[in-house]
């Protein structure tokens, strides 16, 4: 298995993603190519003492920024890293692009170049996170603005594979979220998409309220990319607030400071379970080759578990199972 990665995507690029590599490589027994400007990634190696002799190296001169439109990625950037790395994927020379670039460059390049799942209308972000349960899984949380109701049934059955698959959630509970509820609140477009959700091939729970999603009231609440990406960031935020205020009544006094000591373990589990770094990326979930677009500011473990879930995916055939549900949903919609 060829896992390929994008050497200049993200804050920390190319060092982390080199770090990140050579441990996976050596960990989890796949290859990895580093796509890139071939040079600047021989020389961060030798400046930093890594060995990337057991790495495959793709040479892409430019990069796409940040700043730059998404679009770009299709167009005057076709020889940037993350385009280069999709056209490897599509053409069978990896099976799984990882990529900590441009979220929207990522989403147009992937629909454009290594496609979509046939029937699938739109990919999407797929970000998994921490409840006082187990993850739950929000999408999508930043790929599309603007969804259909036929979109969010389909990210509901996409989730739901991946969580049955990846994180053997067992009949995982699907949710829609919305202001309320009852059946009846929401705009046109969650009241639609709430009776598609009805008879579609997934365990459907209803309305979730966002307060409930850190509750792990539902093991994937779906939302269109709007919303998604609202809660989402909302939810990182508490989650930095709520640790910067748990240091600072630790560090208050001498007293706190020898409570801290008592429950260091405890609160080292804590923070591990709210790192976005132990789950690597999001997986853009509807393409038709596997995809994980890894945080913006990923280290070095981050990479190495975006590494290890994006052999996860190949190997438990997530699409091949997407592709499936979709095709009984399609029978069901002739029978009906």
């Amino acid at each position: 298995m060829n896992i390929v990665m994008d050497a200049f995507g993200g804050d920390n690029a190319p060092l982390e993603v080199i770090k990140g590599a050579v441990d996976a490589a050596r960990d989890f027994g796949v290859e990895i190519t580093l796509v890139g400007d071939e040079e600047k990634i021989r020389k961060c190696a030798k400046d930093n003492g890594l060995d990337i002799g057991g790495l495959k190296i793709k040479h892409a001169p430019t990069v796409i920024e940040i700043c730059e439109e998404p679009t770009e990625v299709i167009k005057s950037k076709k020889d940037c890293s993350m385009a280069v790395g999709m056209r490897m994927l599509y053409d069978g020379e990896g099976d799984a692009f990882v990529s900590a670039g441009s979220t929207g460059a990522l989403v147009v390049g992937a629909t454009s170049v290594v496609k979509r799942i046939k029937g699938i209308k739109r990919p999407a972000l797929a970000t998994v996170l921490p409840t006082a349960g187990a993850p739950t899984m929000l999408l999508d949380s930043g790929a599309n603005a603007v969804c259909r109701p036929e979109m969010l049934v389909q990210f509901g059955i996409m989730g739901s594979v991946y969580m049955n698959k990846i994180l053997n959630v067992k009949e995982p509970r699907v949710a829609l979220a919305n202001i309320g509820a009852e059946e009846s609140k929401g705009r046109e477009l969650e009241q639609e998409t709430y009776q598609l959700l009805k008879s579609a091939p997934v365990n459907f729970v209803g309305n979730i309220e966002a307060r409930q999603l850190p509750l792990g009231d539902c093991d994937v609440c779906v939302a269109d990319g709007f919303c998604g990406n609202l809660m989402l960031k909302l939810y990182e935020g508490m989650g930095k607030f709520f640790s910067g205020e748990l240091k600072a009544i630790f560090k208050s006094s001498a007293k706190s400071k020898v409570a801290a000591l008592m429950v260091m373990k405890d609160i080292n589990d804590f923070k591990k379970k709210v790192d976005y770094s132990e789950y690597g990326g999001a997986p853009l979930l509807g393409t038709a080759k596997p995809v994980i677009k890894a945080h913006g500011s990923s280290d070095a473990k981050a990479f190495y578990n975006a590494v290890r879930q994006a052999k996860l995916f190949t190997e438990t055939k997530v699409i091949d199972t997407i592709t499936a549900a979709l095709e009984q949903m399609k029978t069901q919609e002739k029978v009906h």
